[in-house]
């Protein structure tokens, strides 16, 4: 996805000028047009030492420090940051994935991709085999034969998400549990085409099929998670006629899901349209060539993007607002740290999906 040309038009704006009665006056507020590189450039600004830190909460957040990178990598910017990124990472491996004997599967299935991504060694990444730490989270039981799970006193929180990025990690390293772990994946799409996002608690029961679920529940449609596996089968899917045709259906249903606007909404906690989600879904639709849909996205994530260079947003042209009530919140008292980790989590799903903008550069790819 990286060390392409950038595409897009101007990423960043530039500060208007006017004569008036033969006078200077004071330049306007800098301005630009929407853009995927505006919110590229802004997610490298909220990066410290190479991570995302929460100051509400005083942490470093590895998880969504990588969804910077694969953002970053997906609008073909700024690989000197994906470098920083990869640096820091590399000392922070436990921290993210669990010290032993914690492990945490989608934390380090997401992890992998991500080394595999800049070219890194996933066999020796900070003093850790993340393929083989991986491959021990894939199990072997008759019944969840594929099925990721963690390894923790706290309890297994193993979903789809973290199935999709062990699936891609998987095949990428070329493991012999790679066609389990696909499989796994594809029993959780309904035969409506979309993901669950959960899996079955039972691991003995034989139904562990999303069809199997009740679609009011543990089987309700997912957004997020229908688009995320989207994503991860199209950059492994090779000639795989199963993998084809799920990711076939999955598209299908994103469409048929759109609303009028181009928005989209995400699971059941979070219905109402919204740029994480529609980022999501529209970084998926243009991957998957269906362009028109994804432009629609794009459209309505710019809506929420920060295009002006002023009070109370001064310093964040780019960044995004998870829906219209954090754009409203954002124009009273701009990103303050109680809100700064929504706006930086809608930003990195959204960045991509701004990429389509223009059909034209959609269809390229």
């Amino acid at each position: 996805m990286h060390h392409l040309l950038r595409r897009g038009a101007l990423v960043a704006a530039t500060a208007v000028s006017a004569l008036t009665a033969g006078l200077l006056a004071a330049p306007a507020a800098q301005a630009a047009d929407p853009t995927a590189g505006a919110t590229a450039d802004w997610l490298t600004t909220q990066l410290t030492s190479g991570v995302v830190h929460n100051d509400e909460w005083d942490y470093d957040d590895y998880g969504l420090t990588i969804d910077v990178a694969l953002a970053l990598q997906a609008v073909d910017a700024h690989d000197p940051t994906l470098a920083e990124i990869d640096t820091a990472l590399q000392g922070h491996v436990a921290d993210y994935t669990g010290y032993a004997p914690e492990v945490y599967a989608g934390a380090t299935a997401k992890l992998a991709v991500f080394v595999q991504s800049v070219g890194a060694d996933p066999t020796a990444y900070g003093g850790t085999d993340l393929v083989k730490q991986l491959n021990k989270r894939v199990s072997t039981k008759t019944a969840i034969k594929g099925r990721l799970q963690d390894k923790s006193q706290y309890g297994d929180y193993a979903n789809v998400v973290g199935q999709a990025f062990a699936v891609r990690a998987l095949k990428t390293a070329g493991t012999g549990k790679a066609g389990a772990a696909l499989g796994f994946l594809l029993k959780q799409q309904c035969s409506e085409g979309y993901f669950r996002l959960n899996f079955k608690k039972s691991t003995t029961s034989r139904k562990q099929s999303c069809n199997a679920g009740n679609p009011a529940t543990l089987s309700a449609p997912d957004t997020d998670a229908t688009a995320v596996a989207v994503l991860q089968l199209q950059a492994t899917k090779g000639k795989n006629l199963k993998t084809k045709k799920a990711i076939a259906k999955a598209v299908r249903w994103l469409k048929s899901t759109q609303k009028k606007h181009g928005a989209f909404g995400g699971g059941a906690s979070t219905e109402a349209p919204n740029t994480n989600s529609t980022g999501l879904a529209g970084w998926a639709l243009g991957a998957t060539g269906s362009c028109g849909a994804a432009q629609d996205a794009a459209e309505w994530v710019a809506k929420w993007q920060v295009l002006e260079d002023a009070a109370p947003l001064t310093g964040e042209l780019g960044a995004v607002a998870y829906d219209k009530a954090g754009w409203t919140a954002g124009q009273a008292d701009g990103i303050t740290d109680g809100t700064r980790d929504q706006w930086r989590r809608a930003s990195a799903q959204a960045a991509p999906a701004l990429t389509n903008l223009a059909v034209a550069d959609c269809r390229a790819r």
